[in-house]
């Protein structure tokens, strides 16, 4: 059964909006064409794919797995399309993905050892993955084991450990190191929350972020901390303070691209660099 890109996305949208007008809004056609689209999809499958009523609609456990798959099978088509016109350009640099907070040192040091041009593209925190699979980039700087690297052929870069950043006018911003029980409880000062994958956000007192923006602002005005690799604090205020946390995992940052991406004199400048080796940048 061959389905039509046209089918995905009419069903993303309205599995997204859980509202057929809303949905038929944001593709800008009419809600009865929308309609026949997605009961003629549910009839083609032979399974219901919503739970519908007066309010709007909800998601079967069908739909719930289909959503998951269009977004993954949408996302390979406009890959192909980004890497095909880009293949089509010789001249082309090569795009490197990284969030804005990352170690400015570190890819400073990647850049000087490449020959060929390399465009940067910044991003905030868990997109490399999508613009890795999406065709915007060909390779990104990710961690693990935070980032989702299924399906990425990667590089170790260094591996390091993890600082606390907290409000400078806060009791822990005196101390030389703390530990993960005392900075995951502490009264008036929650953890931030980041979204998932799927775009939920983890249960706990601590505000919900998307930002790196966002949290830094929330940090100084002394709301809240968070946990991150050492060499992730590039973008810190002055009104923050990095305290070692000396029992959180080490973190390896590393280089990560879908295979077949031309990023060879990249990753030979890697293990050039042999960044691991040392833990510098």
């Amino acid at each position: 059964m061959d389905l039509e890109t046209r089918e995905l996305r009419y069903f993303v949208a309205l599995a997204e909006e859980l509202h057929f007008g809303r949905a038929a809004a944001r593709l800008g056609i009419a809600q009865p064409p929308l309609s026949r689209a997605i009961h003629q999809l549910e009839r083609r499958l032979g399974v219901r794919l919503l739970d519908r009523d007066r309010r709007g609609a909800a998601l079967t456990d069908a739909g719930r797995v289909l959503l998951r798959e269009a977004r993954s099978a949408l996302d390979a088509v406009e890959a192909a399309v980004h890497r095909t016109r880009r293949a089509g350009d010789p001249d082309r640099p090569l795009v490197l993905v990284t969030k804005a907070g990352a170690s400015h040192e570190l890819l400073r040091a990647l850049l000087d050892e490449v020959s060929d041009p390399v465009e940067v593209l910044l991003c905030e925190v868990g997109e490399q993955a999508h613009r890795l699979r999406d065709g915007q980039a060909d390779v990104a700087i990710m961690h693990r084991p935070y980032d989702d690297l299924a399906g990425f052929e990667t590089q170790d870069l260094r591996t390091e450990g993890q600082v606390a950043i907290v409000p400078a006018a806060h009791p822990l911003a005196e101390r030389e190191s703390v530990t993960l029980a005392e900075v995951s409880d502490v009264p008036g000062l929650p953890i931030a929350r980041w979204p998932r994958l799927d775009g939920t956000y983890p249960d706990g007192p601590g505000p919900e972020v998307r930002t790196q923006s966002q949290l830094a602002q929330l940090v100084a005005l002394g709301l809240t901390l968070l946990v991150i690799p050492a060499s992730s604090r590039a973008w810190q205020w002055p009104e923050h303070v990095a305290v070692p946390v000396v029992d959180a995992p080490d973190v390896t940052t590393l280089l990560a691209w879908p295979p077949g991406a031309p990023v060879g004199p990249l990753v030979e400048a890697a293990r050039r660099r042999d960044l691991v080796a040392d833990g510098s940048a």
